[in-house]
């Protein structure tokens, strides 16, 4: 394949992912992120089945993954008094591989590093595409002109954003609301439960998060880079909430690490515009959806493969990514996660713990994530087959 140059934007998981596979095309890469570094800890991701098993052999990673996996471990679903309801099992919850989010990353970047251009605390402020080639200017950074342009930076794209237009056209707020935060001792070490009231689910424990909340809301108006008033939001969430919630909210200023975001769902007509191409969440995303890692790596292979494929040619191989790919993208056009976390009634919350107490419906389940999570033919790009 000719010298592409390649700007990505995104260095957490789908970004590196990419850049992998494209330096081993023989691409001149760079990766932009806003970040001043990449960023460590983040919630558990996982790995299902054959076919992210083997993207990951393919990219020479899988041994190493396995080293840093987590071990799914089984939460328990407990009332207000600290008593089991159900048990939901770790291979639901960490699928086939679990690892740390934060730790994924750290691999992806330690692999790519030293073949390609890393600029982190950037962004880019435009995007103008001319007959051979985009160019970019960025906060910090120099003007650029690259041949491609990849969106790897998530649900609230900023790629999308400059080159298909507003996040509010492309991103569904699905009525909830969820959040991290890292509270010390005494929590991320704590066997793993989940308790659970009406709209509201509040977990300690486990690779998660020490500390993993989701809530039913309106659509929230607030400042995403305002930390502590994202910790308020969730702080009033939560008023007159059992268990031991009074507690972990009065921990919450003092948290190591804090996040919040809605679950929102992207919906796209096309993957690309021109020579821009959006790749993982920002073209596909579906929050807490359970997939949305292994999409990115698979999604990383077939995008760069297809552009081996057709020697470079975008337009060829933009058409081909999403021919190959939007089918098995669609399980991020599945439902929302919320009303599963955070069931909206009593009975509901019930029905869905009855769910973890039967084998058979558990099993179904699980056979159903298996189906989803194959539901691709990989072509072996190194071989031209």
């Amino acid at each position: 394949m000719k010298n592409l140059t390649v700007l990505i934007s995104g260095a957490s998981i789908a970004g590196p992912a990419l850049a992998h596979w494209l330096t081993r095309h023989g691409c001149t890469v760079t990766v932009v992120e806003r970040a001043p570094a990449v960023r460590p800890g983040g919630q558990a991701v996982d790995f299902k089945g054959a076919t992210h098993r083997t993207v990951l052999e393919r990219m020479g990673i899988l041994d190493e993954v396995r080293k840093w996996e987590t071990g799914g471990q089984d939460q328990t679903i407990i009332d207000a008094e600290g008593r089991p309801r159900a048990v939901i099992p770790g291979e639901f919850t960490g699928g086939e591989i679990e690892i740390r989010r934060g730790d994924l990353a750290a691999i992806l970047y330690e692999r790519t590093a030293p073949h390609c251009e890393y600029l982190f605390g950037d962004t880019i402020t435009s995007l103008t595409e001319t007959a051979d080639g985009v160019d970019v200017t960025f906060a910090h950074a120099g003007p650029r002109r690259f041949d491609l342009v990849v969106g790897a930076d998530g649900i609230h794209s900023n790629v999308r954003r400059l080159a298909f237009g507003p996040e509010r056209d492309y991103v569904e707020f699905l009525g909830h609301y969820y959040a991290l935060a890292e509270l010390g001792e005494g929590f991320g070490d704590a066997e793993p439960v989940m308790y659970n009231e009406p709209g509201r689910m509040a977990a300690v424990g486990g690779p998660k998060a020490s500390a993993f909340f989701v809530f039913a809301s309106p659509e929230l108006d607030y400042d995403r880079t305002d930390t502590d008033k994202q910790r308020q939001l969730l702080i009033d969430a939560y008023q007159g909430a059992g268990w031991r919630v009074p507690e972990l909210m009065a921990k919450l200023p003092d948290a190591r690490e804090f996040y919040l975001d809605s679950l929102s769902r992207v919906t796209i007509d096309h993957y690309s515009r021109g020579r821009v191409v959006l790749l993982g969440d920002a073209a596909y995303g579906n929050t807490l959806g359970g997939f949305g890692t292994g999409l990115a790596i698979v999604g990383a292979y077939v995008l760069a493969g297809e552009l081996l494929a057709a020697d470079g040619d975008h337009r060829v191989a933009f058409a081909r990514y999403e021919e190959q790919f939007r089918g098995y993208a669609k399980v991020s056009r599945r439902g929302s996660a919320g009303p599963f976390l955070a069931p909206p009634s009593p009975l509901r919350i019930k029905l869905r713990d009855w769910t973890f107490r039967s084998r058979f419906l558990l099993g179904l389940m699980l056979k159903a994530t298996d189906k989803f999570a194959t539901d691709i033919e990989l072509k072996d790009y190194a071989s031209g087959s």
